[in-house]
């Protein structure tokens, strides 16, 4: 493969929102994706419960809105939330043209769910496995467009900024050689950090790459405190930490202690359909005050309907000897989402002149501090869209930016020493902040990442070089320390950040975001 390529548009990531991106953009010029392993292993395909939208004729858009923000805790930027909803069904509905195989009821209308938070039925699945539905049906779409050309295992390591513009991206390919991509326009599409955590619901390639890569552009970022632990992941010892759907709790499921009780109402009115944040510490807390496992319950759902509805989920239970209908299912949380991330306006534009970012890479502010069910896969869709449209508009009217430029030497020299490993990292993560913070152990994390991220930082703006275990270990140091410090500033609690030490909301100090710009040497 040449090592030096160049596109009109470079797309980074091959999830729903790179592919939506690509589909906008195909028609338009050359188009060169760049995904890290193979487009079925990222978070997209994982997805399993489906997509929101408003699309019966008990919802509305406003009532998808108002579920949203209040998902969102306070932080939701409502300009946001519109256009996720109003674009939302446009987009679902021709997805539906393009032939997605949404469930349907016997008598033919969309078969929708309903899981936490929500106020009516308006999720639209596929079976438990829509994610991969949806990249079918774009990927389909992608198939016959001769200017799109994808490249697996390509690892972006490094942004290419000149004269304050991102003209695209240096990269490792399979073999671990360097190569660069230089393009008209660069959009991340990379989707989220959940390998940051030692528990995680997220794919190995979750590894915060976009985040790290924008950060280091001199782009904005914002609200990485906010990071949602999903309540119901398998809980197995010697097992994976797979995902058990909400739709699960949506159809019928409850969350019982070791005795067999419902515990979940008599700490939240809204019960086993409250948001994820609030079943999360409440799990938390229980498994605390009975010193035993928490449980998913199926109940009295006959077994052949939950394992027809739920063949993924069923099948994933089974690898652990258990049977998802009749058994009671060991669970806990496990990171799964960062709500905050790469700083854009509603088009994708980041604070850095040819840097556009969709998806969970993205802060859009339409999660706020805590996201609602099923909402990723719409933000996916619909800002994965529109960034593609501002990206060709970009090419005739560039965006000013504010941000001085940061200038990164081609890595070349000796490898640059490794200061944590992956694995203290991510220990170190789970233990001071997790779903439970407070200052001495965020103090203690950001003690040790500190010093790590500025000696990568250093060694790399020396020259010196990493290959791609080490440009991992970067990433997820870079995350990490970004998630850390904005934990440790953040002194409420708020969403799914919860400060054991400032339990309470505190609108009059903290009811806005807060960002961070690379400065050569820490946060600030």
């Amino acid at each position: 493969m040449d090592l030096s390529l160049a596109a009109d548009y470079l797309v980074v990531g091959s999830g729903i929102a790179g592919l939506r991106a690509a589909v906008e953009l195909g028609p338009h010029g050359r188009v060169l994706v760049l995904t890290k392993a193979n487009p079925e292993e990222g978070s997209t395909a994982y997805a399993q419960g489906g997509i929101a939208a408003a699309v019966s004729a008990e919802d509305s858009l406003e009532r998808h809105a108002a579920d949203t923000i209040a998902a969102g805790d306070g932080l939701c930027d409502p300009a946001a939330v519109r256009v996720l909803v109003e674009d939302g069904r446009r987009y679902v509905d021709e997805l539906i043209a393009w032939g997605a195989e949404f469930d349907r009821t016997s008598g033919g209308a969309l078969a929708l769910a309903r899981e936490g938070a929500h106020a009516v039925r308006r999720v639209l699945h596929a079976r438990d496995a829509t994610g991969r539905e949806i990249g079918r049906v774009l990927a389909a779409r992608l198939a016959g467009c001769s200017t799109v050309t994808v490249v697996d295992h390509a690892l972006a390591v490094q942004p290419i900024v000149e004269d304050g513009v991102v003209a695209g991206v240096r990269f490792l390919d399979a073999a671990g050689r360097l190569g660069e991509v230089r393009a008209g326009a660069t959009l991340l599409a990379t989707g989220g950090a959940g390998q940051v955590y030692r528990e995680t619901t997220n794919p190995a390639v979750a590894t915060g790459d976009g985040i790290a890569l924008a950060y280091r552009a001199g782009a904005r970022v914002q609200d990485l405190e906010f990071v949602q632990f999903h309540p119901t992941v398998l809980a197995v010892p010697g097992v994976p930490r797979y995902l058990l759907s909400e739709a699960l709790r949506g159809e019928g499921a409850h969350l019982v202690n070791a005795a067999g009780e419902p515990f979940l109402a008599r700490v939240d009115p809204a019960g086993d359909l409250a948001p994820r944040d609030r079943v999360a510490r409440a799990i938390v807390r229980e498994a605390e005050r009975t010193g035993a496992p928490i449980f998913l319950a199926m109940g009295s759902l006959p077994p052949a309907q939950v394992h027809e509805r739920f063949p993924f989920v069923t099948a994933l239970c089974r690898r652990a000897g258990l049977d998802l209908a009749v058994d009671r299912i060991p669970v806990g949380p496990a990171a799964h989402y960062l709500m905050g991330g790469v700083v854009t306006d509603l088009d994708g534009r980041t604070s850095r002149p040819g840097l556009f970012a969709a998806g969970e890479v993205a802060s859009t502010g339409v999660h706020g501090a805590n996201r609602l069910a099923s909402n990723s896969l719409l933000e996916g869709l619909v800002f994965g869209a529109r960034a593609g449209i501002a990206m060709r508009a970009w090419r005739s009217r560039p965006w000013p930016g504010e941000t001085p430029a940061v200038l990164w030497p081609a890595p070349s020299g000796a490898p640059v020493a490794a200061p944590l490993t992956v694995a203290e990292v991510r220990d170190l993560m789970w233990t001071c902040v997790g779903v439970f913070r407070r200052a001495d152990r965020l103090r203690a994390a950001v003690d040790r990442l500190d010093p790590a991220g500025r000696a990568i930082d250093a060694g790399l703006q020396a020259g010196g070089s990493l290959d791609a275990d080490g440009w991992r270990l970067a990433a997820l140091v870079a995350v990490a320390r970004l998630i850390a410090r904005a934990a440790l500033r953040r002194e409420e609690s708020r969403g799914a950040h919860w400060r054991e030490d400032f339990p309470a909301r505190d609108d009059l100090h903290w009811s806005r975001h807060a960002a961070d710009v690379y400065d050569g040497a820490a946060p600030r």
